[in-house]
């Protein structure tokens, strides 16, 4: 299997973690990019790989990260979109003007991998961007309310992002796959890790609970579908522009077959981060 360079956000615990751990184990080169100076110096340390820092609540650090990626990594074989979270029952604005749960689990990725997207041509790369059932169980997408502002529920802004990534993974596939870069979503399974650490929110207390591992997988479980998407060939091993679940193909949400609708969140995202 030939060595790849693969950026992975969110990387300092749970899947991003876990699948660092893996895909370094299998000889790639893993850049690890998480929010916490020690808990991601600890993972590049574990995985002989280096790391970078960004915080996806704040998007100069996206673009800072970006340019620090551009300047370091000639090649970028892999870009896994793994950063997310989800908030508490009050409905949060960033710095930047952006419901927090918007910008640090869609918005940010979607710059983050726009500002990559020439290296990944070049690179014949793919973007792997991860998703949830959420998408499915919580998730309705009204263009003119990305921000939540009408009716803020955790659990579904939570879901609409997870779904927002399907559809980013199907319009960038559409548009760059002839020309060498392609995508994919995956859901990793309910995965028991620090995800959901914030008082109040939808999942708190499921995630907290003692008794979480007998009904949540194991980080090392939810990032096999990472590292299969990771170290197989785009389009050879595996069709792209899909939505997986345990290695295969899934159904998403009924809003994902919506052409147009993935069309108009690209075209209001890039409008977002050029006003």
């Amino acid at each position: 299997m030939a060595s790849k360079t693969i950026v992975i956000t969110g990387a300092s615990d749970g899947v991003g973690a876990a699948a660092a751990a893996r895909l370094a184990r299998d000889g790639h080169h893993v850049v690890v990019v998480g929010r916490s100076p020690e808990k991601t110096a600890a993972v590049a340390e574990q995985t002989g790989g280096e790391y970078l820092l960004a915080d996806f609540a704040v998007l100069n650090d996206v673009r800072n990260l970006a340019s620090e990626l551009l300047q370091r990594y000639p090649r970028i074989d892999v870009l896994a979109n793994n950063a997310g979270a989800i908030f508490g029952k009050e409905r949060q604005v960033t710095g930047d003007g952006h419901e927090m749960t918007f910008q640090v689990n869609y918005l940010a990725p979607f710059l983050l991998t726009r500002l990559l997207t020439d290296r990944l041509l070049e690179s014949r790369g793919t973007v792997i961007n991860t998703s949830s059932v959420a998408n499915r169980l919580f998730a309705h997408i009204d263009l003119d309310d990305l921000e939540e502002e009408k009716n803020y529920k955790p659990r579904k802004a939570y879901g609409d992002t997870k779904l927002e990534r399907i559809l980013f993974t199907q319009e960038f596939d559409r548009r760059y796959r002839s020309h060498g870069a392609t995508s994919t979503a995956f859901h990793p399974g309910n995965v028991a890790s620090g995800f959901s650490s914030t008082r109040g929110s939808a999942m708190h207390a499921l995630y907290s609970t003692p008794l979480r591992r007998l009904f949540l997988t194991s980080p090392e479980k939810g990032a096999r579908t990472l590292v299969f998407l990771a170290e197989g060939t785009p389009g050879e091993d595996y069709p792209t522009g899909k939505y997986y679940e345990r290695c295969k193909v899934a159904r998403p949400n009924r809003q994902a077959a919506d052409g147009a609708l993935a069309l108009g969140l690209w075209n209001r995202s890039v409008a977002m981060l050029e006003s």
